[in-house]
């Protein structure tokens, strides 16, 4: 019995050291070698400095750049620590027209969150579209993770007016640079065409640096 129990903590410990240390180290290596950005994080940095990440969405709020889709990671969304969706069903009321309350000192109530409604509103007022202006869908719905990194090439369409005025581009130049950093499908034929928002403004902040405008305040419910 002890010879069997002997052999079974040794086995636990090779299977660890093998599995748990040498194999990861390996991996890495390996990636470290092949594929050395990608292994590091796939980070973008400028002047030396690291912004961010083309895998992990971050939000922006300025007019004169490009916004992601709408994020459920957190409390302020875009939160890397507290990645998630909403979990609502595409029938629930919440996320469709949203929940709007006031405590009884007449603030906002914590738990308040903005419907797909909400978000559709907000967005054409931003965009300077018309009320009942059609919207792709990743305009107004929040990703599974909320740290979505791309937009379609139709959300970029919409805010390429906005942006153009705000870094005082034409919008011919700035439809340019949509079209630039649009890639197309992995392997051209699984999923869809996609922006990615950080380096699409990394090409606008390079076209005409320092116009970012102000960012507008969000309106009370």
């Amino acid at each position: 019995m002890l010879q069997h129990i002997k052999t079974s903590i040794l086995i636990v410990i090779v299977i660890a050291v093998l599995f748990g240390f040498v194999f990861p180290m390996v991996i890495t290596g390996i990636a470290r070698v092949a594929f050395p950005a990608q292994a590091a994080g796939s980070l973008i940095d400028r002047d030396g400095k690291v912004i961010g990440s083309h895998l992990i969405g971050q939000n922006f709020t300025a007019p004169g750049y490009f916004h992601p889709r709408p994020s459920a990671a957190g409390n302020d969304g875009y939160d890397p620590t507290s990645s998630g969706g909403t979990n609502l069903g595409p029938t629930s009321d919440k996320l469709i027209n949203g929940v709007h309350k006031k405590l009884p000192n007449g603030k906002d109530d914590p738990g308040n969150f903005d419907g797909i409604k909400d978000l559709a509103s907000a967005y054409r007022q931003e965009n300077g579209l018309p009320e009942n202006a059609p919207l792709p869908p990743d305009a107004v719905t929040r990703s599974a993770s909320g740290l979505d990194p791309d937009i379609s090439p139709a959300n970029a369409a919409l805010q390429a007016p906005r942006v153009a005025k705000a870094r005082g581009l034409s919008e011919d130049a700035v439809r340019a640079l949509v079209a630039k950093t649009t890639e197309g499908p992995p392997a051209g034929i699984i999923g869809e065409a996609r922006v990615n928002v950080l380096r699409l403004n990394l090409a606008v902040e390079g076209a005409a640096p320092g116009k970012s405008g102000k960012t507008p305040e969000k309106p009370s419910q």
